[in-house]
Protein backbone atom coordinates (compact mmCIF):
# COMPACT_ATOMS: atom_id res chain seq x y z
CA UNK A 1 0.00 0.00 0.00
CA UNK A 2 1.39 3.41 -0.94
CA UNK A 3 1.84 6.19 1.58
CA UNK A 4 -0.95 8.78 1.57
CA UNK A 5 -0.12 12.26 0.36
CA UNK A 6 -0.11 14.62 3.36
CA UNK A 7 0.07 18.37 2.84
CA UNK A 8 -0.75 21.64 4.54
CA UNK A 9 -4.24 22.85 3.66
CA UNK A 10 -4.83 26.14 1.88
CA UNK A 11 -7.97 28.30 1.83
CA UNK A 12 -8.89 26.55 -1.43
CA UNK A 13 -9.33 23.30 0.52
CA UNK A 14 -12.03 24.76 2.78
CA UNK A 15 -15.09 23.14 1.16
CA UNK A 16 -13.55 19.66 1.12
CA UNK A 17 -12.28 19.95 4.70
CA UNK A 18 -15.64 21.18 5.98
CA UNK A 19 -17.41 18.33 4.17
CA UNK A 20 -15.00 15.80 5.69
CA UNK A 21 -15.38 17.17 9.23
CA UNK A 22 -19.18 17.28 9.07
CA UNK A 23 -19.34 13.73 7.67
CA UNK A 24 -16.78 12.40 10.17
CA UNK A 25 -18.56 13.96 13.16
CA UNK A 26 -22.16 13.27 12.08
CA UNK A 27 -22.53 10.73 14.89
CA UNK A 28 -20.12 12.32 17.35
CA UNK A 29 -21.51 12.82 20.87
CA UNK A 30 -19.82 16.22 21.26
CA UNK A 31 -21.26 17.59 18.02
CA UNK A 32 -24.72 16.40 19.09
CA UNK A 33 -24.18 18.02 22.49
CA UNK A 34 -23.32 21.32 20.79
CA UNK A 35 -26.00 21.21 18.11
CA UNK A 36 -29.03 19.53 19.72
CA UNK A 37 -31.70 20.50 17.22
CA UNK A 38 -31.82 17.87 14.43
CA UNK A 39 -33.44 20.39 12.10
CA UNK A 40 -30.40 22.69 12.26
CA UNK A 41 -27.65 20.17 13.02
CA UNK A 42 -26.18 20.10 9.49
CA UNK A 43 -26.09 23.87 9.05
CA UNK A 44 -24.62 24.52 12.49
CA UNK A 45 -22.07 21.70 12.21
CA UNK A 46 -21.05 23.13 8.83
CA UNK A 47 -20.65 26.63 10.29
CA UNK A 48 -18.60 25.23 13.17
CA UNK A 49 -16.33 23.16 10.91
CA UNK A 50 -15.76 26.22 8.73
CA UNK A 51 -14.92 28.32 11.78
CA UNK A 52 -12.42 25.73 13.04
CA UNK A 53 -10.76 25.65 9.62
CA UNK A 54 -10.72 29.43 9.14
CA UNK A 55 -9.05 30.13 12.49
CA UNK A 56 -6.22 27.68 11.78
CA UNK A 57 -5.57 27.64 8.03
CA UNK A 58 -3.51 30.83 8.10
CA UNK A 59 -1.25 29.28 10.73
CA UNK A 60 -0.34 26.38 8.42
CA UNK A 61 -1.54 23.96 11.12
CA UNK A 62 -4.25 22.22 9.13
CA UNK A 63 -2.95 19.09 7.47
CA UNK A 64 -4.92 17.01 5.02
CA UNK A 65 -4.47 13.55 3.56
CA UNK A 66 -5.47 12.71 0.02
CA UNK A 67 -6.72 16.25 -0.71
CA UNK A 68 -9.07 16.32 2.26
CA UNK A 69 -10.14 12.72 2.76
CA UNK A 70 -8.75 13.12 6.29
CA UNK A 71 -7.93 16.27 8.21
CA UNK A 72 -6.04 17.26 11.37
CA UNK A 73 -6.48 20.80 12.69
CA UNK A 74 -3.99 21.86 15.33
CA UNK A 75 -3.36 24.87 17.56
CA UNK A 76 0.34 25.58 18.08
CA UNK A 77 1.70 26.70 21.44
CA UNK A 78 1.01 30.32 20.44
CA UNK A 79 -2.81 30.11 20.41
CA UNK A 80 -4.61 30.63 17.11
CA UNK A 81 -7.16 32.93 18.74
CA UNK A 82 -4.51 35.60 19.20
CA UNK A 83 -3.34 35.31 15.60
CA UNK A 84 -6.71 35.12 13.79
CA UNK A 85 -9.01 37.27 15.97
CA UNK A 86 -11.33 38.28 13.11
CA UNK A 87 -12.73 34.78 12.62
CA UNK A 88 -16.20 34.53 14.16
CA UNK A 89 -18.53 31.64 14.77
CA UNK A 90 -22.15 32.12 13.82
CA UNK A 91 -24.36 29.51 15.44
CA UNK A 92 -27.51 29.71 17.55
CA UNK A 93 -27.43 31.15 21.05
CA UNK A 94 -28.20 27.70 22.45
CA UNK A 95 -25.33 26.11 20.52
CA UNK A 96 -22.95 28.85 21.67
CA UNK A 97 -23.96 28.20 25.29
CA UNK A 98 -23.25 24.48 24.83
CA UNK A 99 -19.86 25.24 23.23
CA UNK A 100 -18.98 27.62 26.06
CA UNK A 101 -19.93 25.03 28.71
CA UNK A 102 -17.85 22.39 26.95
CA UNK A 103 -14.85 24.70 26.60
CA UNK A 104 -15.03 25.72 30.26
CA UNK A 105 -15.08 22.10 31.44
CA UNK A 106 -12.64 20.56 29.00
CA UNK A 107 -10.13 23.26 28.25
CA UNK A 108 -9.68 23.86 31.96
CA UNK A 109 -8.00 20.44 31.98
CA UNK A 110 -5.33 21.51 29.49
CA UNK A 111 -1.96 22.67 30.80
CA UNK A 112 -0.91 26.30 30.88
CA UNK A 113 2.58 25.25 29.74
CA UNK A 114 3.28 25.29 25.99
CA UNK A 115 1.73 22.40 24.08
CA UNK A 116 0.23 21.56 20.70
CA UNK A 117 -3.53 20.97 20.72
CA UNK A 118 -5.25 18.67 18.24
CA UNK A 119 -8.65 20.33 17.92
CA UNK A 120 -10.01 18.17 15.10
CA UNK A 121 -9.04 14.83 13.63
CA UNK A 122 -11.47 13.33 11.17
CA UNK A 123 -11.62 11.01 8.20
CA UNK A 124 -14.46 11.12 5.72
CA UNK A 125 -16.47 7.89 6.15
CA UNK A 126 -15.91 7.09 2.45
CA UNK A 127 -12.19 6.71 3.25
CA UNK A 128 -12.38 4.99 6.66
CA UNK A 129 -10.08 2.06 7.39
CA UNK A 130 -7.13 3.35 5.37
CA UNK A 131 -5.26 4.75 8.42
CA UNK A 132 -5.44 8.24 6.96
CA UNK A 133 -6.25 9.72 10.38
CA UNK A 134 -3.02 8.41 11.88
CA UNK A 135 -1.05 9.62 8.88
CA UNK A 136 -2.46 13.15 8.96
CA UNK A 137 -2.14 13.36 12.76
CA UNK A 138 1.58 12.63 12.48
CA UNK A 139 2.38 16.06 10.98
CA UNK A 140 1.24 17.89 14.13
CA UNK A 141 2.90 15.35 16.41
CA UNK A 142 6.15 15.94 14.52
CA UNK A 143 5.78 19.70 15.08
CA UNK A 144 5.20 19.13 18.81
CA UNK A 145 8.28 16.90 18.97
CA UNK A 146 10.34 19.51 17.09
CA UNK A 147 9.19 22.12 19.63
CA UNK A 148 9.96 19.75 22.50
CA UNK A 149 6.44 19.99 23.92
CA UNK A 150 3.61 17.50 24.40
CA UNK A 151 0.40 17.39 22.41
CA UNK A 152 -3.13 17.27 23.82
CA UNK A 153 -6.57 16.40 22.50
CA UNK A 154 -9.97 15.44 23.82
CA UNK A 155 -12.56 12.96 22.66
CA UNK A 156 -16.16 12.31 23.61
CA UNK A 157 -16.17 8.84 22.08
CA UNK A 158 -15.18 6.10 24.48
CA UNK A 159 -14.05 3.92 21.55
CA UNK A 160 -11.55 6.56 20.47
CA UNK A 161 -9.65 6.31 23.74
CA UNK A 162 -8.17 2.91 22.85
CA UNK A 163 -7.52 4.00 19.27
CA UNK A 164 -5.54 7.00 20.50
CA UNK A 165 -3.73 4.89 23.10
CA UNK A 166 -2.42 2.68 20.29
CA UNK A 167 -0.87 5.84 18.81
CA UNK A 168 0.92 6.77 22.05
CA UNK A 169 -1.69 9.00 23.71
CA UNK A 170 -2.54 8.66 27.41
CA UNK A 171 -5.59 9.82 29.35
CA UNK A 172 -4.81 12.71 31.68
CA UNK A 173 -8.36 13.59 32.75
CA UNK A 174 -11.95 12.45 32.43
CA UNK A 175 -14.47 15.25 32.46
CA UNK A 176 -18.24 15.14 32.84
CA UNK A 177 -20.02 17.81 30.84
CA UNK A 178 -23.80 17.52 31.30
CA UNK A 179 -24.92 14.47 29.29
CA UNK A 180 -21.40 13.96 27.94
CA UNK A 181 -18.25 12.13 29.04
CA UNK A 182 -15.00 13.55 27.67
CA UNK A 183 -11.45 12.23 27.92
CA UNK A 184 -8.46 14.59 27.73
CA UNK A 185 -5.35 12.89 26.37
CA UNK A 186 -1.65 13.72 26.15
CA UNK A 187 1.01 12.57 23.71
CA UNK A 188 4.52 12.98 25.14
CA UNK A 189 6.14 13.55 21.76
CA UNK A 190 7.93 11.55 19.11
CA UNK A 191 11.55 12.32 20.04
Amino acid sequence: MSQPVIRTATPDDRARVVDTVVAAFAGDPAFHYFFRDPATFASQATAFAGYLFDKRVGLDTVWIAEDGAAVAMWDPPAKADTIAPTVTLEVSTDAMAQLDAYDAAVHGQLPTAPHWYLGVLGTHPDHAGRRLGRAVMAAGLAQAANDGVPAYLETARAGNVDIYRRSGWEVTAAVQVPDLDVWVMRHPGMG
